[in-house]
């Protein structure tokens, strides 16, 4: 028999999500130090970031029929671990095929996490709490994102960053013991791999058009992750400090969005809140498109973050409650499709800025938020039919 604490496995779960947030900033953060330190060219240092979305496209694609076959917290503890010697490796290895790996099992660890940890706390959340709850989570995404880049900031003259990643290694061991010594629910699936049922997914419509929702959305957030800094510099014409700045005020506005959203969700139907968040995205790269000063980008970020911060926790929260006995499988599909959307988002960005300027930037993201807001609609018609 299982005896699991919700509370204490929802602990587990922010934990995870933590460390995803790391696995997402850390390289980021250290590779100009990283390329100092090792004399490395443009392409070497770009040929190690090409291994981070390869390791959280694998890691999105495989977690989820292992949790519904095994269960969460095996997995848990393996990726976590992968992430910590992943961050550890960056910190000690000189080696550039080491640092690959590290790199790539940064990726895979935090590929597993994501989407582990929402499928996870979608199971232990009945649909009434379920969206709050997908809300707080993401909220630690956020914590772990802006953690590493503060402490480095902090740190950094004191420190060389090898050691500080060290002692982050540390923090990230303590969560480690805690998930050990925590019991997870049981696996969905025991009696064998959900193949068959996790193929009959791929018809669902309305998976499909959530799918593709969250195409757009992380290709929104990747977009706005590698394209706002140049564009701010060549466009708005602002310090360089002042545009790296304005990606840690579009992360806080997500952070401090979904903290408020635990509580909004208990009063306001989540679909409501989604429109409305997308109305907020919109305006914010609207006033993107005027930003003559720091000011102006900085609210123009914040309120993009902020309206970004409810679609995850809204689709996973449907999707938890829609395919609940399969609900690792599911979040795995609609993941990798993310991250394609990713990939593809941030490609049709480098196109239009070479034929047509970096000036297109904010008006491909409205035109991706005007999408996002027509494919929600016909995903609430279908499931209203149903």
């Amino acid at each position: 028999m299982n005896n699991y604490t919700t509370k204490k496995v929802f602990v587990a779960a922010c934990i995870g999500m933590c460390f995803f947030g790391i696995s997402m900033i850390t390289l980021g953060s250290v590779l100009p130090m990283l390329t100092f330190k090792l004399g490395l060219n443009h392409l070497e240092a770009g040929g190690l970031v090409a291994f981070l979305p390869i390791g959280l496209l694998a890691g999105s694609l495989i977690f989820g029929p292992i949790v519904d076959r095994f269960g969460y917290k095996t997995l848990m503890l393996v990726s976590c671990l992968v992430v910590l010697f992943g961050l550890e490796g960056i910190a000690l290895f000189r080696s550039i095929p080491l640092l690959r790996l590290s790199i790539l099992g940064i990726g895979l660890g935090g590929g597993i996490l994501n989407g582990e940890t929402n499928a996870l706390v979608s199971d232990l959340s009945d649909d009434r709490e379920k969206g709050a709850r997908l809300s707080l989570l993401g909220a630690f995404y956020g914590i772990g994102a802006l953690g590493i880049p503060t402490l480095l900031s902090i740190l950094y003259g004191h420190y060389p960053f090898e050691t500080i990643l060290q002692g982050i290694g540390i923090i990230m061991l303590a969560g480690i013991v805690y998930c050990m010594t925590t019991a997870f629910p049981p696996p969905k699936q025991p009696q064998g791999f959900p193949v068959m049922q996790g193929l009959k997914l791929l018809k669902e419509k309305s998976l499909v058009i959530f799918s593709f929702i969250l195409f757009f959305q992380s290709g929104v957030e990747g977009v706005c992750n590698n394209w706002t800094a140049l564009y701010l510099q060549q466009v708005t014409l602002i310090p360089d400090s002042q545009a790296l700045m304005s990606l840690t005020c579009m992360v806080t506005g997500l952070t401090v969005a979904r903290l408020i959203l635990t509580v909004v969700f208990k009063k306001i139907k989540m679909e409501k809140v989604l429109f409305f968040s997308l109305f907020i995205v919109f305006a914010g790269f609207g006033i993107l498109t005027f930003s003559s000063g720091f000011v102006q980008v900085a609210t123009a970020m914040v309120l993009v973050g902020a309206g970004l911060a409810s679609t995850f926790p809204v689709i996973f929260s449907i999707i938890g409650s829609s395919y609940a006995s399969l609900s690792g499988t599911a979040f795995s599909i609609v993941l990798v499709v993310a991250l394609v959307g990713q990939t593809l988002l941030n490609s049709l960005m480098g196109i239009l800025s070479q034929l047509y300027g970096i000036g297109t930037y904010p008006f491909m993201m409205m035109i991706s938020v005007i999408i996002m807001a027509l494919l929600f609609k016909r995903s609430l018609n279908i499931n209203f039919k149903k």
